[in-house]
């Protein structure tokens, strides 16, 4: 074992396997681990580095804002706070009664979020009471115990039960959210496309009949946009492919291209429902994330990288399905959000042959290879992606093909 696995092993927490290479600097697309070997990433960190590593903006905003005010109490206001704030408002559409709540990740924005349902729901100023909040099967809103709540992940959720009441997982089928929803639902929270269950995209209409279904019983509709907003699905946000208006969006991840950050929008009726001690976060919306965050949106909305997104993204699908390959059976989600669908359940097997060629991808289950670039790339990186992909799945194919003449000969 290698000297920083011992290290690894010895001194981090055991809540994830063992790690797969010490990475020591990025530029743009491309990592280089401790023996300088070089790997296209497509992964991005799981959609965080929307501009990839150490892009020019991002470097210069930290440097910035770092040598003139990092960290206030949240009993001040900053430019950068008050800056993202509109910026976000505007983006999402959110109008002049939409209000933004800032916190570090993307768990914590859904926190936020379950507490804004569990107000609506709590019968102030004499409204009904609404015990009920709806959530997707296969949907993942983060580990914390609130957003763990959400998760319709058993295996997650059994070790830590009992879990936040008040939650009920539905199937992710219009039949279903019809049959459900009633006029004592608080919230009904979902993800435009199920990234954590293998980049699985909600029916055809989905998001439509939800808005239509929520505003009829009086229920929020929350929208949890942490890997599918800042531009990743082709849109800003993955509630804009429907043209609806939610009541609250959930932010991290590309928001702030690497820097930890995350937001609860609210828009119309929900922005009044926090008030002062009803919720609040240390570092949320410090000076410093802000003003990254700032800088990574500005230039995604500068150099077009929303449109570049679905740009690449049709491309990257086109290339992946014109892989002759045994091992693929579908591509799906959108923009730079995509899942490689298999035949056979040897993700893993395809990471770890990608690994060693020199490409990050991720596998989301045992059947669906995720691939989450950064919005910058390009004709370069796709034709580097083409060759590594090919290799890697070629690779696992003769492995497959010779395990299965192994048994039929045994």
């Amino acid at each position: 074992m290698t000297v920083w696995k011992e290290d690894a092993a010895r001194d981090l927490v055991l809540n994830v396997g063992d790690r797969l290479a010490l990475l020591t600097r990025g530029e743009g697309s491309h990592v280089w681990d401790g023996d300088d070997k070089r790997y296209l990433d497509f992964l991005a960190g799981i959609a965080v580095n929307s501009l990839g590593h150490a892009h020019p903006a991002f470097v210069e905003a930290v440097a910035k804002q770092a040598a003139t005010l990092v960290h206030v109490s949240n009993y001040f206001a900053t430019p950068p706070q008050l800056e993202l704030a509109a910026r976000l408002k505007r983006l999402a559409g959110a109008g002049i009664d939409g209000r933004v709540y800032f916190s570090n990740s993307g768990a914590e924005a859904n926190e936020a979020a379950f507490k804004l349902a569990r107000l609506h729901g709590a019968g102030l100023h004499g409204a009904p009471e609404r015990p009920r909040i709806l959530a997707l099967e296969n949907g993942f809103h983060g580990r914390t115990m609130g957003s763990l709540a959400l998760t319709a992940k058993k295996a997650m959720r059994a070790p830590f039960e009992p879990m936040p009441g008040g939650v009920e997982h539905i199937p992710a089928t219009i039949e279903a959210l019809e049959s459900a929803i009633d006029d004592r639902v608080a919230a009904l929270i979902i993800e435009p496309i199920q990234g954590e269950a293998g980049v699985v995209e909600l029916p055809e209409g989905y998001l439509s009949v939800a808005r239509s279904l929520t505003l009829k019983h009086g229920a929020l509709l929350i929208v949890d946009e942490i890997q599918t907003g800042a531009g990743r699905t082709g849109q800003w946000f993955g509630f804009n492919h429907e043209g609806i208006t939610p009541d609250a969006i959930t932010l991290a991840k590309g928001i702030g291209g690497g820097f930890p950050i995350g937001a609860l929008v609210t828009f119309s009726a929900a922005s009044s429902l926090f008030t002062p001690g009803s919720h609040g976060s240390t570092f949320g919306g410090n000076p410093l994330a802000t003003a990254v965050a700032n800088a990574v949106l500005t230039e995604i909305e500068n150099a077009g990288l929303v449109e570049n997104a679905a740009a690449r993204g049709a491309q990257l699908r086109e290339v992946i399905t014109g892989i002759d390959s045994p091992l693929i059976d579908e591509v799906r989600g959108r923009g730079l959000l995509l899942g490689v669908g298999l035949t056979a359940p040897v993700a893993g097997e395809v990471v770890a042959a990608a690994q060693e060629l020199g490409l990050i991808v991720n596998a989301a289950n045992p059947y669906t290879v995720r691939i989450a670039p950064a919005l910058t790339i390009g004709d370069a990186e796709i034709e580097e992606f083409q060759t590594l992909f090919t290799a890697a799945l070629a690779h696992v194919q003769a492995t497959v093909a010779a395990s299965e003449e192994e048994k039929a000969n045994a």
